[in-house]
This record gives structure tokens, C-alpha cells and sequence, in this order.
């Protein structure tokens, strides 16, 4: 039995997308998605299994009706999909009334239940989140019920107010495969068996990495699982260290140069450390505008000869000041604090 495992489409959100890409982005959660049921058609998936918040907030109408008639176009894929917290079953939702194509069967309740595919094997077991929080373990008692050889369980959560996780009752739980949604980063709690497949498209700044897909095999005896990176773009990190040489320009050159490496259609956050010149202050506004960048921390301390200066200063106001921070440790908020001041004296004087 072949299957597709996605979680956390998030469709209707708007993600954080810099300067070029905040448009259309929205579209490229769709597009992606759209994607994946194209790759389920080629490939002949016997079961797409989506893990919960598909969408970002409650659907309307007519987004249902697009994402059914996409579901509706699969010849031999089945669907299966449990709500997160994010797309939870309300009590006005529209979940509960749509009605789906003949492939498609929603796991809506609130206890698990599951659905049969005996000409698969294979039974999917599943519940909905019925408000934005569920502090309780519901996962622990769950237990497949023997229904077919192959048995999967879509789950949604895994911190302590989206219905808590332990690894260890999971793994002894008997399903053959579980399909894990609500953290974004893929990682796998037990190789090709326990896996979070990860948010398809990353939708906040601190959804590093790439994203992507499950594919799996699965047969009694064994499930084969390899994650597919698919996503349109992917949120980077960069901490860029200087030092007392660097200026703007050549701090605006070795970012460039890195973006130009990872790719221009990846969107950035740039943090600044380490120590520059004191004379050297950098316009994080203007180092924003070279590309995609949502954000530019400037986090760097003036390079000061602590020294020096004090020794140079013991009977006026920059001594005394700095006298006050006998000891402290480069790096921690004190040291901060003393280069803050230092700046203000010697900026008074100017």
C-alpha cells in the first residue's frame, strides 16, 4: 500500500514573506498543495493521509469546495484527514455539514474512529480537535483494533495544550505507521514508523529548514518511508559575525554573496554579532533593502579597549562609569550595558 502523509498546509494563512514575495505567497501555499495531489495522481497513491490544519483558521464555503474538487479529480488516490487546532471543528464550522467527494472520508469526531480499506488492507484511525486546545494525553489509549493488516493512526499535537505526546506509549501502541502533524520541522520520533511529516510550506520566520512530504510503503510487515522536499521557498537564519575591520559595505557584500549561495528565493533574517569598530554603525534598513530580507538584527558590540580607556579616564565621568562594571564578562547583558554607556559618554562629548 503506497501513501503521501502531509500535515500543516495551513491554507488561508499569510505567511511572513519579505519584501518580494508578500502577494503572492498565500498563492504558493495552494500552489504547493496542489502540487502534492498532482504527484498522487502521477504515482497512483492509494491513500493521501493529512494529519490535521489544513487550513489556517476556520474554511469557508468556497475554499472547501476548491480543495474537494482537487480531491475529486483523484482516479485512484483515497483522502483521509483529521482538523487541528488551527481548523478545529467549531460549532458553526462548515466542516460539519460539507459534504465530500466519494474518495475523501474525514476522521470529524472527537474519540478516535476509523475508516476500512479492506481492498488496501489498511484501516486509518483518527479524532478532531473540537476547540484551539486539548491539554489532555488522548493518544495514550490509543490502540489500533485489528481490523486490517495494515494499520495507520493520523495524529495531531505533541506539546503540553495540543493534546501531549509520549514517544514511548506511541511506539508500544501496535499501529504500524503513525502520521504526525502540528510541529513544522519534519523529524522522525521513530524511523519509518513514528513521523512528523513536517509543515508543507513553512508560514512563520522561525520555520527554518526545508519542507516537504511523506511517501511511504506499507505491508504487515514492514513500512519504508522517504521525506520529499517540495516546498516553493525556505526561511534562513543567517548570524553573520564581525569584527573591528568590517565595514557597511563589506558587511553588505558577504551578505550578498550568501544569498547569492542559498538562493534568491529563500527569505532571510540577518543577526549581526561579534565586535566592530566603534566608530562603525550600520544602517539595518538599508541592508534590509538588498534582497528578501524580513529582518536585520544589528546585535554587535563596539570593539573598545576597556583598558585604555579607563586608564586614560580614571578621574572624569567615562572612568567612573566604567569602573562600575569591574569583572563583567564580554558577552552578557552588563557588557552590553557598559559599551551602551561608553557610547552615550563619548557621544556627549562629541
Amino acid at each position: 500500500m503506497r501513501f503521501i502523509h502531509i500535515a500543516d498546509v495551513h491554507l488561508g494563512a499569510q505567511p511572513d514573506a519579505g519584501p518580494l514575495y508578500s502577494e503572492n505567497r498565500p498563492q504558493e501555499l495552494w500552489d504547493t498543495f496542489e502540487h502534492v495531489i498532482r504527484v498522487c495522481e502521477e504515482e497512483r497513491t492509494d491513500l493521501l493521509l493529512i494529519a490535521g490544519d489544513l487550513f489556517h483558521r476556520q474554511p469557508l464555503l468556497r475554499e472547501l469546495r476548491e480543495v474537494d474538487y482537487l480531491f475529486s479529480r483523484l482516479t485512484h488516490t483515497k483522502v483521509v484527514l483529521i482538523a487541528g487546532n488551527h481548523d478545529y471543528i467549531r460549532r458553526d464550522s462548515y466542516y460539519r455539514t460539507f459534504r465530500w467527494s466519494e474518495n475523501v472520508y474525514p476522521l470529524f469526531g472527537r474519540n478516535l474512529e476509523y475508516v476500512d480499506f479492506p481492498e488496501l488492507g489498511t484501516a486509518v484511525y483518527g479524532l478532531s480537535y473540537h476547540s484551539r486546545e486539548i491539554s489532555e494525553p488522548l493518544y495514550d489509549g490509543a490502540a489500533p483494533a485489528g481490523a486490517e493488516p495494515i494499520e495507520i493512526l493520523l495524529a495531531h499535537g505533541g506539546d503540553q495544550k495540543h493534546i501531549p505526546i509520549d514517544r514511548k506509549v506511541l511506539a508500544s501502541s501496535g499501529f504500524c505507521y503513525i502520521a504526525l502533524g502540528h510541529i513544522h520541522k519534519p523529524q522522525a520520533l521513530e524511523k519509518d514508523r513514528i513521523i512528523y511529516a513536517g509543515a508543507l510550506e513553512p508560514v512563520d520566520r522561525n520555520d527554518t529548514g526545508p519542507h516537504g512530504y511523506i511517501r511511504g510503503e506499507a505491508s504487515k510487515a514492514v513500512v519504508r518511508t522517504q521525506w520529499i522536499p517540495c516546498a516553493e521557498r525556505e526561511y534562513i537564519h543567517l548570524e553573520l559575525d564581525v569584527d573591528g575591520s568590517d565595514t557597511e559595505g563589506s558587511v553588505r557584500e558577504r551578505i550578498r554573496q550568501y544569498i547569492d549561495e542559498q538562493g534568491n528565493n529563500n527569505i532571510y533574517k540577518i543577526t549581526l554579532i561579534g565586535k566592530r569598530s566603534p566608530d562603525i554603525i550600520f544602517d539595518t534598513k538599508r541592508i534590509a533593502g538588498m534582497g528578501n530580507i524580513l529582518e536585520v538584527a544589528d546585535e554587535t558590540c563596539p570593539a573598545y579597549d576597556i583598558t585604555r580607556l579607563l586608564e586614560e579616564n580614571r578621574e572624569n565621568l567615562l572612568g567612573q562609569y566604567i569602573s562600575h562594571f569591574a569583572g563583567c564578562r564580554e558577552g552578557s547583558l552588563e557588557y552590553e550595558a557598559l559599551c551602551e554607556g561608553i557610547d552615550a559618554i563619548l557621544a556627549g562629548r562629541e
